[in-house]
């Protein structure tokens, strides 16, 4: 089968479309022809290379996937042949006390595709069966391969973390973003005041569309001016933040008295200050998140079964063409998801 591999960490330059052995597939697994590929900034920091990241080479990248089930292992007891689904991008054991308590994201084996485990981006994987999730309703390939990772995430963080409730003030950093653009539609599900940030005209009016009740350009605009203008002085409730050094300030000086904050990333560098009294004073909380539990993505799945969330695509390249879906995610000009498909 085809694959896009690299046998090395560096710039986009590094990835081989290439052919590479057939998945094998055990007892508790499905074989999966893909059908798409959602991409993830993931993608790009394992590419890149993290501090303490070692990898047996040559790696698969990509943590999102959708396809059709064409061979089912001997001990798998619901998956079909034939049947449309889509990756959950974490995989466990489910063995343990974490696990068999719901929070499988937190075993001590959990791991990401494309990350601790073989991706996904090739012809051909093979997953554990419960990873293997019905598509909900009648969702494309391309649509259904956007939605884990990133609706997974943000409803973790959201709902499992911050405990968003009714009519509640939320800034969302980086909301033209596949995790910002999932964070306003769930926000919007509670009925929240949703005020979002990105760069330039054209998304900024794009997130408005999708249900943002204020935009603001975070490259022109003084965030924390524009929230406290909104919110008139008050601040929200929640902040919704992932971009790390660049918005921090702005982030956390935009939050209302026991404001909370929740954090999944640092894409411009995780190196930030921090006030201590402000902290304590205004009796704020400071969250960190990773991914979330198989029962969440069940949970968020079910909005879209009724059509109350949506997946947002972008751009589609061929599998082959991975580099340059990588370059145009790498080059912030996506509005929502990047996918390719084999």
């Amino acid at each position: 089968m085809k694959a896009v591999r690299i046998h090395e960490h560096g710039g986009p330059e590094v990835l081989r479309y290439e052919d590479a052995p057939d998945p094998t597939l055990r007892a508790n697994e499905v074989l999966i022809k893909v059908g798409a590929c959602g991409l993830n900034h993931l993608d790009l920091f394992i590419r890149g290379g993290l501090p303490g990241l070692k990898l047996d080479m040559p790696h698969t990248l990509g943590s999102d996937a959708a396809g059709e089930i064409v061979e089912v292992g001997s001990v798998c007891e619901f998956a079909k042949v034939g049947e449309r689904v889509l990756i959950a991008p974490g995989r466990t054991s489910r063995r343990g006390a974490l696990a068999a308590a719901g929070q499988d994201n937190l075993s001590p084996d959990y791991g990401v595709f494309g990350y601790q485990h073989k991706g996904l981006n090739s012809e051909y994987i093979a997953v554990p069966e419960s990873n293997a999730i019905p598509i909900p309703g009648e969702l494309s390939y391309e649509e259904a391969a956007s939605i884990p990772l990133v609706f997974l995430t943000a409803w973790h963080m959201l709902v499992g973390i911050a405990k968003m409730k009714m009519l509640e003030d939320v800034l969302i950093i980086g909301g033209s973003s596949g995790v910002g653009i999932a964070a306003i539609q769930i926000a919007k599900l509670f009925h929240c005041r949703v005020i979002a940030t990105a760069g330039g005209e054209e998304k900024l009016a794009k997130a408005k569309q999708l249900g943002a009740d204020h935009v603001i350009d975070h490259y022109k605009q003084d965030i924390r001016a524009e929230v406290r203008a909104f919110t008139k002085k008050r601040g929200v409730d929640i902040v919704f933040e992932h971009v790390g050094q660049a918005t921090w300030k702005a982030a956390t000086a935009s939050l209302a008295h026991h404001g909370r904050l929740v954090t999944c990333g640092a894409t411009t560098g995780g190196d930030v200050d921090l006030s201590v009294t402000h902290l304590f004073f205004r009796q704020l909380s400071l969250n960190g998140s990773f991914m979330g539990t198989l029962g969440e993505l069940h949970e968020v799945l079910r909005f879209f079964e009724r059509g109350l969330l949506k997946p947002v695509v972008d751009k589609v390249f061929p599998l082959a063409e991975l580099r340059a879906a990588h370059e145009h995610l790498e080059n912030k000009q996506q509005f929502g998801k990047v996918v390719v498909v084999p």
